[in-house]
């Protein structure tokens, strides 16, 4: 089984091609005209083991908030059509990233009900060409499309660029270990029967 998707997204703010593989290696490009987002979304997929090609044309001029909120959809998208009925995953993630003075954590649920928080203090500032503001925007983005539950707790940290990486790392670590097939698993992880 495939677990994959091609996602392609246009509106007037931005033009979006997405391939999502699940069980991957975290190999692809990453290519959105933001550098730090593609150092971030580099580190979403070789964290979360996915491999994933993103190219982006969005409208820089204005900021980079379309890109990166389009590109959340558009991967959230992705992976909700990769996952397929959802049977056979492990449905929970956890993780915990200490990245120097910062820690970050995060809890997934593959719980087919879209939801985003993200507790503690990401100062508001650019880390490089990337409004660090954008990652609550691009987590709430993935979670919704996907019908994520995703909890992100910012622990400690001065440094913006390492809270940010963190959060990004934690969120990875957990998709990834979400998403991953439990050989236990004989069908959709719920009582329901159904995510």
């Amino acid at each position: 089984m495939t677990r994959s998707a091609e996602i392609s997204r246009t509106t007037k703010e931005t033009d979006i091609r997405l391939s999502l593989t699940l069980d991957g290696a975290g190999e692809g490009e990453r290519s959105t005209g933001v550098g730090f987002f593609d150092h971030m979304l580099d580190a979403l997929a070789r964290h979360a083991r996915l491999d994933l090609d993103v190219i982006v044309k969005g409208d820089l001029e204005t900021g980079p908030h379309h890109t990166v909120e389009d590109t959340g959809i558009a991967l959230g998208r992705a992976l909700d059509e990769a996952l397929g009925d959802r049977s056979h995953i492990r449905r929970y993630g956890h993780a915990v990233v200490p990245m120097d003075e910062a820690r970050a954590s995060c809890a997934i649920d593959v719980s087919g009900r879209p939801y985003a928080s993200v507790e503690g203090n990401i100062p508001a500032e650019a880390v490089a060409d990337f409004d660090s503001d954008l990652t609550e925007e691009f987590l709430r983005a993935v979670a919704g499309a996907a019908n994520l539950t995703v909890h992100v707790a910012i622990e400690r940290g001065t440094n913006t660029h390492h809270i940010v990486e963190a959060a990004f790392k934690a969120f990875a670590r957990a998709l990834g270990q979400a998403v991953s097939i439990d050989p236990h698993e004989t069908g959709v992880p719920s009582t329901k029967g159904l995510l």
